[in-house]
């Protein structure tokens, strides 16, 4: 098996900041892995808050570089690598190699019924409540907007948008942003509001006291939870689960932790680092499965790639094997 692997740079159409950082471009890592004249791609962006970078990545598949060209199948990458962006790119280019050698689709061998899926539009965390309102007034395409807040003025932030679009269904995400005593100060605004649900309000390893806490909003685990190994502890504080390709290590171990998650009667919601349709699809497969999905990537590019996904509004249509899978 012959591999491939390069690095790729998409501008945003703007900044885009959450509490904890702020992008001008999504870096991304594409692995495609070629046998029989077959390619399979996949395209990761790392976690960023565990320093992952599109170079740390490069660096990590070219050490297990002579093992894939030996040939290797989805069961060994995950004992051959950690959770993280490289195995994540290895993956689905794995998955999607599968896909087309067999002439089958990613629905076929996933055995995810497919469907149209709604994401979120994402608002990003500006300068002033007044410049939240106005990007949320301007994205009359989007009904279900994902809100980022941080510990500077979250209330008159969201309180602005809430007045700018009384139609739309609000989430929001604090990225790790507040303490536990903005959180009770928030929550109950948030519900009155109508914010349907609370995403990663405190510091991963600084939740335990949400073990303890009633949130009259439901609250999501994304920094909180990884993967398998972080579910039983996430599960006891955390109402909802936030499944990324790139903590996971790809769609193999995100299928598992789906799964695992729906049998604690826990909500699932898909999320991304961002990147274009390559990393988006198998997301896509996830969302097929979820309550709430977050795709919303190439929407917040200057460009994605040709084939892609096919957004209309916040309506994203079932793709077919062209673009992966």
């Amino acid at each position: 098996m012959k591999m491939g692997v390069h690095i790729e740079h998409w501008p945003t159409l703007r900044p885009f900041r959450i509490a904890t950082k702020t992008w001008t471009a999504f870096e991304s890592v594409v692995v495609e892995l070629e046998r029989n004249g077959v390619v399979g791609r996949g395209e990761a962006l790392g976690v960023f808050y565990f320093a992952e970078t599109a170079e740390s990545m490069l660096a990590k598949i070219n050490e297990v570089s002579q093992t894939l060209a030996n040939g290797i199948d989805r069961p060994t990458l995950q004992r051959l690598l950690p959770p993280g962006g490289a195995r994540n790119a290895i993956d689905c280019a794995l998955w999607d190699l599968e896909a087309k050698s067999q002439g089958r689709s990613i629905w076929d061998i996933s055995g995810v019924q497919a469907k149209p899926l709604e994401t979120v539009f994402t608002i990003g965390i500006e300068q002033t409540p007044e410049e939240m309102a106005a990007k949320a007034a301007a994205a009359t395409a989007y009904t279900l907007l994902k809100v980022k807040l941080d510990g500077t003025q979250p209330a008159e932030r969201l309180e602005a948008i809430r007045r700018a679009r009384p139609d739309a269904r609000l989430v929001v995400d604090a990225n790790q942003g507040w303490t536990f005593d903005q959180l009770k100060e928030m929550a109950p605004l948030c519900a009155t509001l109508g914010v349907q649900m609370i995403e990663q309000p405190l510091r991963r390893g600084a939740d335990a006291e949400l073990q303890r806490y009633e949130s009259p909003v439901p609250l999501c685990a994304d920094e909180s939870c990884l993967h398998l190994g972080e579910l039983e502890q996430a599960a006891s504080r955390y109402d909802w689960i936030n499944i990324k390709l790139d903590k996971t290590g790809g769609l193999t171990h995100a299928l598992d932790l789906a799964h695992a998650v729906r049998k604690l009667g826990l909500n699932i919601m898909v999320g991304s680092m961002g990147g274009s349709s390559l990393a988006m699809a198998p997301s896509f497969v996830i969302g097929c499965l979820a309550d709430l999905v977050d795709i919303d990537g190439p929407l917040l590019q200057q460009s994605d790639r040709i084939p892609g996904l096919v957004y209309q509004g916040g309506r994203v249509s079932v793709f077919d094997r062209n673009v992966w899978g």
